[in-house]
């Protein structure tokens, strides 16, 4: 599937021909260097390997110094494998940019790591709405969960019962949505709707 490495820049809105606000997610996309190029003799499959971002030199490690170094290029913060990128004959060391593969009026996937919100508890977590009034006894139970279990039967805590704990940073991918707008001089695309992640996080465009 042919893609692009890019950056969450923020979000903003445009208005289409019939005059409707559309909300849009602006990504800096690319350019990327080809890496690594795999193939069905060396490798079992074909892929191409991109990287973005510019990485310092003391915080990258001897072997993969080597693997940008066969590239001819800086070292990079993001590596992402595209199989089967089939769309142009790319070969080590090339740049992807982003007019090159996309298009307005385009379906993408998107693909990113959601905001990291901590320990939460069941309330935030899942939307449970608590235990309820705080009359007949009730006393600092709001947002409790309430019961988790039964006695006797089973004796135990059934595996995937919705409690707190740990929320966010989970890898996500939003499909189908549209290519609004390619700024090719700027290496920026919009895209209809949301896309997990901060602002200022790395995200993987893929085509359709």
């Amino acid at each position: 599937m042919n893609g692009i490495i890019g950056k969450k820049i923020g979000m903003t809105s445009i208005f289409d021909a019939a005059g409707k606000n559309i909300a849009c997610t602006v990504i800096e996309a690319g350019p990327c260097v080809v890496t690594q190029v795999k193939s069905e003799d060396t490798d079992g499959y074909t892929a191409l390997q991109l990287g973005f971002g510019e990485a310092k030199v003391k915080n990258t490690t001897k072997p993969l110094m080597g693997h940008f170094d066969k590239a001819k290029t800086a070292p990079k913060q993001k590596l992402v494998e595209f199989r089967d990128f089939n769309a142009l004959a790319k070969n080590l060391g090339d740049v992807v940019r982003v007019e090159e593969l996309f298009n307005e009026g385009d379906s993408v996937h998107a693909s990113g790591v959601t905001k990291g919100k901590g320990f939460q508890g069941v309330v935030r977590r899942h939307g449970f709405s608590g235990v309820g009034g705080s009359t007949h006894g009730q006393h600092n139970r709001l947002r409790a969960p309430g019961s988790i279990g039964a006695s006797s039967f089973p004796s135990r805590v059934f595996k995937g019962m919705r409690m707190a704990g740990h929320m966010g940073t989970d890898n996500v991918k939003v499909k189908n949505l549209k290519v609004v707008k390619v700024f090719a001089e700027r290496n920026l695309i919009l895209v209809k709707g949301a896309i997990p992640g901060h602002n200022g996080s790395f995200v993987v465009i893929e085509k359709k």
